[in-house]
């Protein structure tokens, strides 16, 4: 579709301005990135948020390649001589791909099906002579009599009728609205229906739930498709979808009688195409139709968890204590100074108490750590509880917090090529415990090094496109690190790719001249980095920093097309770039109105005049160390009606995952985030939330934990 043609469609469609709409999709179609974008063309999408514009580009996309399918279907009915007007008219006016592809349905080449074999055998005026309403059941079985041929292989009349129906079934199985029709009569009406598969109905499994279950399509969420498709494809299950049958069978009749006498062989018409053709084919589609929404809303799940996730609050430039807790093979520890470099590694064993103490109060007096990170996998609380004991004999005023911190994809980290490329020397049982002290630094800038997949915030993302997935999550990191900013000098690779503009080529390019030249020194200077264009530096310039910049806005989150406008009001107020960063005096004397010009709105001269006022400020929120009960460790030492502090963990479409320090999540169902009713639970919780929950039951032999976040429990 045309870019002219698609703008008022989508105009409508999404309730946006005509104008904005044409205007942003031309920024798309010129190479500039979401990020690039909603931060620094504000006046020309009308100021639309992150969101809106990845719907409004998608959404484009999807009607963009609609339109290209439309072509190939004209194409192909014309180049058979079989386009008309009529037809024509159809097909350019149909909305949805399913609309499209039951219109050319009679026109796809064809396999060998039961209607071809019987055509060739010459049965297709009998069809006819019955489709066109020319003979009656009885004229129709004498007219079948002059069809007999045993060379042909119809050798009786019933053989002839027979074929003749396998035609009509078939004509009557491409009808468009017909199928139109049934297709949205199972969407409505039609229940998913799960049972055991043959022989595991009395096989225990996680899917036993579903061992008989039957709920309304139109109300399924999408997390139980998701497990029902798991189970079958695990061999568990078998699933279907049962509709109106009988309704939809007679509707089929009354459709094919019409004007035609000859009543019992199109009944039999009727049901061989319900039965053989339509009723597999839309239950088939209208399956496909349910998981590509549920895989949807699992991924827009995973992608608003790992956003909450990657824009949790860090801990800052402190020194830490990165503890990997194990049993037998020991605490992985490592020492991490206040930009993340290594420097010191050991491994603490729990079962030595004495040595376990000695080695963490010999790193408090040599390191002066701010805080002592510790994974939350096996061996935890035991790992928690060692050092707390340790620091029991440390004076209080410079007593590390300690802080339990999800360990999610530490070890996918640890065997990964970029670990072995910052941490060469490093043994890589021992990445990880680096990996711990720096997601506590600073979740973000670590976080970026591991396939979000690893990350454990997801809802079946195993069980989803993986190609969509990975599309939607690399979108939702780049978001996230060029929304916060990101320091030239110190960013790792992996951090710097995901700037826009970048990637991990020029990635890896930024930091080779970083490192030759031992720094950079303003954002000019990216222009000497081999292969990195005048779009480059436009996409990226704005989102990177240099902390110690001799120009002061190379420190701000102003882009470069900017720095001339800023010195024009820095002169106006007759002081220097320097004195009016952190000015609020000043800027607040400014009037944004006196500097509109046909390129630069209002919008753009409020986020300057912000960024000013806090000049590479970090939207996240400030960090709070969060804490668990001292008596909780196991589950054994949980009682229903106990009041504890935990972190959110997960959020999926039926609850909350929260950890409350027994090793095993809990899970607040949906019903039990709030006093009220509440349809979708990001609405009440996000990732790494600190919340208060009350314990209302507890399986031990399941592992099972039911929390409540209700004022009554």
């Amino acid at each position: 579709m045309s870019l002219p043609t698609l703008i008022p469609s989508l105009a409508e469609e999404l309730g946006l301005a005509i104008d904005p709409v044409r205007r942003t999709l031309e920024l798309f179609d010129q190479g500039n990135t979401l990020p690039f974008v909603a931060r620094y063309r504000k006046e020309v999408t009308g100021g639309l948020d992150e969101v809106q514009l990845r719907t409004l580009r998608d959404r484009a996309a999807y009607l963009r390649k609609l339109e290209e399918r439309r072509r190939v279907i004209l194409a192909s009915i014309d180049d058979q001589g079989r386009l008309d007007p009529e037809l024509e008219t159809t097909i350019r006016t149909a909305q949805t791909r399913p609309e499209l592809e039951d219109l050319y349905l009679p026109f796809r080449p064809k396999r060998r099906t039961k209607a071809t074999l019987a055509a060739d055998r010459g049965l297709g005026p009998l069809a006819d002579a019955i489709w066109n309403g020319e003979v009656d059941d009885a004229g129709a079985r004498r007219m079948a009599g002059t069809f007999v041929d045993p060379d042909k292989e119809v050798p009786d009349v019933d053989a002839a009728l027979a074929g003749a129906r396998h035609i009509l079934a078939e004509r009557v199985a491409e009808d468009p609205g017909l199928r139109g029709w049934i297709r949205q009569t199972i969407r409505a009406r039609a229940n998913v229906r799960a049972s055991a598969a043959r022989g595991k109905k009395k096989t225990p499994s996680k899917f036993q739930d579903y061992y008989d279950y039957s709920e309304p399509a139109t109300r399924i969420p999408s997390h139980r498709i998701l497990a029902i498709r798991r189970g079958e494809a695990e061999g568990f299950l078998r699933w279907t979808l049962e509709g109106p049958e009988e309704e939809i069978l007679a509707g089929i009749e009354r459709h094919v009688r019409s004007d035609r006498i000859a009543h019992r062989e199109m009944a039999e018409v009727a049901r061989d195409a319900w039965t053989r053709l339509l009723g597999p084919s839309i239950e088939s589609e209208v399956k496909d139709e349910l998981r590509s929404r549920a895989e949807e809303e699992a991924i827009d799940i995973f992608g608003e968890n790992l956003e909450q996730l990657l824009l949790a609050p860090p801990a800052g430039q402190q020194v830490v204590i990165g503890l990997d807790p194990g049993f037998r093979t020991g605490v992985k520890a490592a020492v991490t100074s206040a930009t993340g470099a290594v420097l010191d590694t050991t491994t603490l064993y729990l079962h030595r108490a004495d040595d376990f103490a000695r080695g963490i109060r010999t790193w408090l007096a040599r390191y002066a750590p701010r805080f002592v990170a510790v994974g939350n996998g096996t061996a935890s609380r035991e790992t928690e509880a060692a050092v707390r004991g340790a620091l029991k004999e440390h004076p209080g005023n410079t007593r590390p917090d300690v802080v339990v911190v999800s360990e999610s994809g530490a070890s996918v980290y640890s065997a990964s090529e970029v670990a072995r490329e910052e941490l060469p020397e490093l043994d890589v049982s021992l990445r990880g415990a680096v990996s711990i002290a720096r997601r506590l630094q600073d979740p973000l800038a670590e976080l970026v090094k591991i396939d979000p997949k690893s990350i454990g915030v997801g809802q079946y993302q195993h069980d989803v496109n993986p190609g969509r997935l990975r599309e939607r999550l690399d979108e939702v990191v780049q978001i996230c690190v060029n929304r916060v900013g990101v320091e030239l000098n110190t960013a790792s690779v992996s951090l710097l790719a995901h700037v826009s503009g970048i990637g991990p080529v020029l990635a890896r390019r930024i930091v080779e001249l970083r490192e030759e030249r031992g720094g950079f020194r303003s954002r000019k200077e990216l222009l000497d980095v081999p292969r990195l264009g005048k779009k480059a530096f436009e996409q990226s310039a704005g989102f990177l920093r240099i902390r110690d910049a001799k120009h002061p806005l190379d420190r701000t989150a102003v882009h470069p097309e900017r720095y001339v406008l800023v010195e024009t009001i820095a002169r106006d107020m007759r002081t220097s770039l320097e004195r009016l960063l952190e000015n609020d005096a000043a800027l607040s004397e400014v009037d944004p109105g006196r500097y509109v010009t046909d390129n630069v709105g209002l919008p753009t001269l409020r986020d300057i005049l912000e960024e000013l006022r806090k000049p590479g400020r970090d939207p996240r929120d400030q960090f709070e160390a969060p804490t668990f009960r001292d008596d909780v460790h196991t589950l054994d030492d949980l009682e229903e009606g106990m009041k504890l502090e935990g972190i959110v963990t997960n959020v999926v479409a039926f609850g909350a995952f929260v950890d409350v320090g027994v090793h095993d999540d809990g899970l607040v169902h949906v019903s039990k985030l709030a006093d009220r009713y509440v349809k979708d639970p990001h609405e009440v919780v996000r990732v790494g939330q600190r919340v208060r929950v009350t314990v209302v039951s507890v399986d031990r032999d399941r592992k099972r934990i039911g929390l409540s976040m209700r004022e009554g429990g």
